[in-house]
């Protein structure tokens, strides 16, 4: 065999496997991504969910798959549909702990949790008779 013929040879099976090693794992990572509510304007490819104050991988109002099992360790605040341990409504310290990792792992303050803000103001605001 010619060395044009081995470089050609060798050009076709270096584009084949690029092809089939970029369709794999680009399957691989849709199949791997954990199904996630979408919110609007909201990502959820970082390591920090914006909207709700806590790491993605434990955002269970991102991702319903996570539920059952703050549910199965009695971790669920009924009245706000969401774990207890991430409840700032009932458990404004908590907040302060999630916020503690973030400034640990980015040396800054975290963004102030977007989805609580009507709650908040619902829980603050006088009841009347």
């Amino acid at each position: 065999m010619t060395i044009k013929k081995l470089f050609a040879l060798s050009v076709v099976v270096a584009a084949g496997l690029s092809i089939t090693a970029c369709s794999k794992s680009s399957k691989d990572s849709v199949a791997a991504t954990p199904s996630v509510k979408e919110v609007a304007g909201h990502s959820h490819e970082g390591w920090w969910c914006d909207e709700h104050g806590v790491p993605e991988e434990v955002c269970a109002q991102c991702n319903a798959k996570l539920v059952a099992d703050f549910k199965a360790q009695k971790d669920w605040c009924e009245k706000h549909n969401r774990p207890d341990s991430q409840c700032f409504i009932c458990h404004p310290e908590k907040e302060a702990e999630f916020a503690a990792l973030y400034e640990e792992k980015f040396g800054k303050k975290p963004p102030k949790p977007e989805g609580d803000a009507d709650e908040h103001a619902k829980e603050a605001a006088p009841k009347t008779i």
